[in-house]
């Protein structure tokens, strides 16, 4: 059974579990319902459909899942898809939450998110003077709940892209370090996709007059869309800290490779010197100058060494070695 939970309210508390039946979902003036599905089945969710008079479309979007966040009013019913995020490693799961929000009922429905609303239900319950609001505050809590769960993962991803910058810093990247950062790059431009879209769903929860929702609740989706905005920020910033490793990380090759080349370019023309002078004495003439002369030898090692020495004090001195 695809029902978590379906419970009874009046006045902030709760006052008996319903069942998906005519007489289990029949309510007293001033109860509203609040039920929770996961990925629920055609036939379960029929009698839902049929005790509410849900919109074809909104039925249609909410069992087949894979939506963009939006918000859509369906007379006096709003139907508002959220996307669920959650952090694995460098990789981020996700899943989406749909609520059917009346002014008697609140209908969950869940797909791909094994975060469950229990602990939301559990911290609501726990303040009846909120909850007895009604079916608006239980949205403001749901959605608040599920992007409470975007700071840890933005958290988690800025610690690895630091953490790659910090590599790029010390050493050349490997094609690995490379993959992983074009990896968390992808991540966060998946993730971006989705805060626009959350963020304009509570934006328009504060700002637009809506059935169901209270005016004196709109306030508090303001917090939801700050949140949001705090987030889909700090994506931005971190998508160009990965494209400037990369620069930084080009650079630094760039001028380890100079370095490198540079050493070479010095010790190349020290070792010419002698080979050179060894070269021109190394030739089977008759008649050459200093052939005969008994401190030639010595003289040419001393000539060899000397400018050698001269070299490697002038390479030093300019920080070519």
């Amino acid at each position: 059974m695809s029902v978590v939970a379906a419970y009874v309210y009046r006045d902030g508390k709760r006052v008996r579990e319903a069942s998906l039946t005519p007489e289990g979902l029949t309510l007293a003036k001033g109860e509203f319902l609040w039920i929770g599905l996961y990925e629920p089945s055609d036939e379960e969710f029929s009698a839902l459909v049929e005790r509410f008079g849900l919109h074809p479309l909104a039925v249609e979007d909410a069992l087949q899942a894979h939506q963009i966040p939006k918000l859509e009013v369906y007379g006096s019913e709003l139907f508002i898809v959220a996307r669920t995020a959650e952090g694995k490693g460098d990789q981020i799961l996700y899943g989406e939450t749909h609520l059917f929000v009346g002014a008697d009922h609140v209908i969950t429905i869940r797909h791909g998110s094994a975060r469950g609303h229990t602990p939301l239900r559990t911290q609501l319950e726990a303040t009846p003077v909120q909850l007895k609001h009604g079916p608006d505050l239980i949205v403001h809590g749901v959605l608040d709940f599920i992007v409470d769960a975007y700071m840890p993962i933005i958290d988690a991803i800025e610690d690895s892209v630091l953490e790659m910058e910090q590599v790029a810093l010390d050493r050349f990247l490997s094609r690995a370090d490379i993959t992983r950062l074009f990896h968390l790059r992808r991540q966060l431009v998946r993730f971006s996709r989705l805060l626009g879209p959350m963020e304009d769903v509570a934006t328009k929860l504060h700002v637009l007059e809506l059935p169901a929702i209270d005016k004196d609740v709109r306030p508090y989706f303001r917090d939801v869309a700050d949140h949001v905005r705090r987030v889909s920020s700090r994506a931005a910033g971190l998508r160009d800290i990965v494209s400037s490793v990369f620069e930084v990380s080009n650079l630094l090759e760039q001028q380890r490779q100079g370095v490198i080349t540079r050493k070479l370019a010095a010790w190349a023309a020290i070792l010419a010197t002698p080979t050179a002078i060894a070269g021109i004495y190394g030739m089977n003439f008759a008649h050459m100058p200093e052939l005969e002369w008994s401190f030639g030898y010595p003289f040419a090692l001393a000539l060899m060494i000397g400018i050698c020495g001269g070299l490697y004090v002038l390479f030093k001195r300019s920080r070519w070695l």
